[in-house]
């Protein structure tokens, strides 16, 4: 694909006068267009469902996208690392998840304004992808939960600090301890993750 450097494309969440940054308009001249990965990206996106590559799970939040195809995959990729200072790192999935889908995964700093930046993030792809904010499906996975996309109930449902994501994580362990004793399961540390305790989490809600 081509792109002439003069072409411009308006980005939707209009922080600067319907002008794109420098750094998205680089994205968009090194190869994408507007509507290029239209029906190619899934609406669904996952939350902290996967590991963090850049740190811990309580420093980093990952987000997870479904992409039909490498080389799209690595376009949007492209376009995120060049766009958004706060992202910390984009990759694809080395090998398709499934008929031919990628998984493109964006680490941001687990900080306060997580939900604003998620919010400028999916307002810009709409010109990639034609998904409005409304298409979007999001899933938090520690514990599962379905998320509004919007910048209270992002709040409300991802942890905005290390300190905030070590008592979520405190609170599931203890209400699934409180459930096995309950049931007569010893309690350790780490619950091991087999079909019993899975039943128990999806029971308590936890999943």
């Amino acid at each position: 694909m081509t792109f002439t450097k003069t072409k411009m494309i308006p980005m939707s969440n209009n922080l600067h006068n319907n002008q794109v940054s420098g750094r998205q308009q680089q994205a968009f001249n090194e190869g994408l267009e507007k509507g290029d990965l239209e029906r190619l990206v899934s609406t669904k996106i996952t939350v902290d469902e996967y590991k963090s590559k850049m740190g811990t799970d309580e420093e980093i939040v990952v987000l997870s996208f479904f992409i039909q195809g490498k080389e799209p995959a690595l376009d949007l990729v492209n376009f995120i690392e060049k766009s958004y200072e706060w992202v910390v790192d984009a990759d694809a999935s080395s090998g398709e998840v499934d008929n031919g889908k990628y998984i493109v995964f964006v680490e941001i700093e687990r900080e306060p304004n997580i939900a604003e930046h998620i919010i400028e993030m999916l307002t810009d792809l709409r010109n990639l992808t034609e998904h409005d904010l409304k298409n979007w499906d999001m899933e938090y996975f520690k514990p599962r939960k379905k998320i509004a996309i919007d910048v209270d109930s992002i709040k409300s449902v991802i942890p905005g600090t290390p300190e905030e994501y070590r008592r979520v994580a405190k609170r599931e362990t203890d209400a699934l301890d409180q459930l096995k004793t309950a049931s007569g399961v010893k309690v350790n540390t780490v619950a091991p993750k087999n079909d019993f305790t899975e039943s128990i989490r999806i029971a308590a809600g936890l999943r």
